[in-house]
C-alpha cells in the first residue's frame, strides 16, 4: 500500500509538508520533518497504529482516505498498461510504458568498467 496523504491534506487546505507537520503537532503527533516529507512523497514507511489515528484526527479523515491501493496486474498476466503510448511509438501502436529488458541473445554478460 502507498500513502495518499496529499489528497486528504488538500481537503484541509494544507499544501506543504511543513504545514502538515504543524497540523500533526496540534494533535500530539510529533514526527520528524523527513518522515512527513516521505509521507508527502508517497514513500512506503512504517507508522504505528496510534500515530495513524492521530494523523486521521489531524486531517479529519479515515484510514481508507490515507491509503492508496497498488494497481492490479492485468488478468492475463500481461503487465503492460493499456491505453498509454510509449514515447516515440509509431503507427499509434500501444507499447508498454516501462522499458522491458531484452532476453539474452547469446552474448556474455557485460564486464565492469575499468577503474
Amino acid at each position: 500500500m502507498k500513502w495518499n496523504l496529499r489528497w486528504a491534506a488538500a481537503k484541509r487546505d494544507i499544501w506543504r509538508p511543513s504545514d502538515l507537520l504543524a497540523a500533526f503537532q496540534q494533535v500530539g503527533f510529533n514526527p520528524s520533518l523527513s518522515k512527513v516529507a516521505a509521507l508527502w512523497g508517497g514513500k512506503p514507511i512504517s507508522v504505528r497504529l496510534d500515530d495513524l489515528d492521530k494523523m486521521c484526527a489531524a486531517l479529519n479523515c479515515t484510514v481508507a482516505d490515507l491509503l492508496e491501493a497498488e494497481p492490479l496486474a492485468a488478468a492475463d498476466g500481461d503487465e503492460r498498461e493499456t491505453g498509454k503510448r510509449a514515447v516515440g511509438a509509431e503507427d499509434g501502436a500501444v507499447r508498454p510504458v516501462r522499458p522491458i529488458p531484452r532476453k539474452g541473445q547469446g552474448r556474455s554478460r557485460r564486464s565492469l568498467p575499468p577503474n
